[in-house]
């Protein structure tokens, strides 16, 4: 594993690139590839948003003005998951899938540029190394059992994640594997 690799910052500007690249892959897919490639962006925004909800936000709290960044930033997850919650019910055939689907390009790239400009200095300004290598860790340890399906109605809060989060993922994880093997 490389140094990139452990710092929570450039694991999570890695992940931003790799949701930036998956918007593109829907958008240039048909048919039933469109489908694939949309749930597989629907699982990384629920898994990647549970890891920060969990882990960056409430570090960055701790930072000088940290409350305020992090208060817009989760404002921001909570518009997105309705969007993507509604895009869940939906078909990549579907008459109204382009327009939402662009309705969250835009919410989550704004989310995502946001992050990167305001959030993510503090949480360099606020953290040695050591503490960002072991956020990354947890942040890959919370992706490794957060739901997969947007769940907009629980919140967006480090303790609503902590009490529906293992609940969601249980109920999530059995009914995609329920989906793939049905179709």
């Amino acid at each position: 594993m490389s140094t990139q690799d452990k710092d929570v910052v450039e694991l999570l500007l890695k992940q931003h690139e790799h949701i930036r690249s998956l918007f593109a892959a829907v958008q240039s897919a048909k048919g039933a590839t469109k489908q694939e490639k949309f749930e597989e962006l629907r699982r990384f925004l629920a898994v990647h948003e549970t890891a920060e909800e969990l882990v960056t936000h409430p570090n960055a709290r701790t930072a000088e003005g940290g409350n305020e960044v992090v208060d817009a930033r989760l404002e921001e997850e909570t518009e997105s998951k309705k969007v993507l919650a509604e895009l869940d019910g939906m078909s990549a055939e579907d008459a109204g899938f382009e327009a939402k689907f662009a309705e969250l390009r835009s919410s989550v790239l704004t989310h995502a540029k946001a992050e990167e400009q305001q959030e993510f200095p503090l949480l360099r300004a606020s953290n040695d190394e050591r503490m960002l290598d072991k956020m990354a860790q947890a942040v890959r340890a919370a992706e490794a059992i957060a739901p997969t399906h947007p769940h907009p109605s629980a919140g967006s809060s480090m303790t609503t994640n902590l009490m529906a989060g293992p609940l969601a993922s249980v109920i999530d994880r059995t009914r995609d594997v329920v989906n793939k093997v049905m179709t």
